[in-house]
């Protein structure tokens, strides 16, 4: 019979994820961990040699990664690439508002999750820039995109505006979609795509 358990980094990040919900990540302990995933202690150290804090690290860049996979797969369906920031942006504002892990360590232990955040952010930066630039690509066939612009440096500036919107969306109530539509058509996207591609109805 085959054997579906998970790899054990994939149990581990699991487990770990687990007990960071449960107690907290000051709280968390490697033999918490051990406890969670049944993986042995060895293992944990074959796994992650950096013991708690790589451990820690890859959760959140695990984590991350999960969260930009649902937001990949939330926006697919937009019709232009107008409309798929627009999705992408309003599903992870709901998103990281209704992640009650993140709220409550934000609120409970800012100091140890902020740093960690910012040593994985080129992860899902690399991400969305990879998963921006064919749908850019494909506007530039259609004769949507401005004369002159490069489009995988476009790619990298929607995507750097994205995450920066997502977390910090300043005077923008992303709960409002005509305000999601004009920061996006007015100031994310004007020197990317055509007035013509901006102006078009969804």
């Amino acid at each position: 019979m085959a054997n579906h358990d998970p790899a054990p980094r994939e149990r581990l990040l699991e487990a770990a994820y687990a007990c960071v919900a449960r107690f907290g990540m000051a709280k968390t302990t490697v033999e918490d961990v051990v406890k969670e995933s049944g993986v042995s202690r060895a293992t944990v150290y074959r796994v992650f040699p950096g013991g708690k804090d790589q451990l820690l690290r890859e959760v959140v860049a695990w984590e991350m990664g999960r969260f930009f996979g649902a937001l990949a797969e939330a926006a697919a369906g937009a019709p232009d690439f107008a409309s798929l920031v627009e999705s992408g942006l309003v599903y992870a504002h709901r998103a990281v508002r209704e992640h009650e892990v993140l709220q409550t360590i934000l609120v409970t232990e800012p100091e140890r999750l902020l740093p960690l955040m910012t040593t994985e952010q080129e992860r899902p930066l690399r991400f969305v820039t990879a998963y921006l630039l064919p749908f850019l690509e494909r506007e530039a066939r259609a004769g949507h995109v401005r004369d002159g612009v490069d489009l995988d440096t476009a790619s990298d500036y929607v995507a750097r505006m994205l995450l920066s919107l997502i977390s910090s969306p300043g005077r923008w109530d992303l709960d409002d979609p005509a305000q999601v539509r004009q920061v996006v058509r007015e100031e994310l996207l004007a020197g990317v795509l055509t007035p013509e591609a901006l102006a078009a109805e969804t």
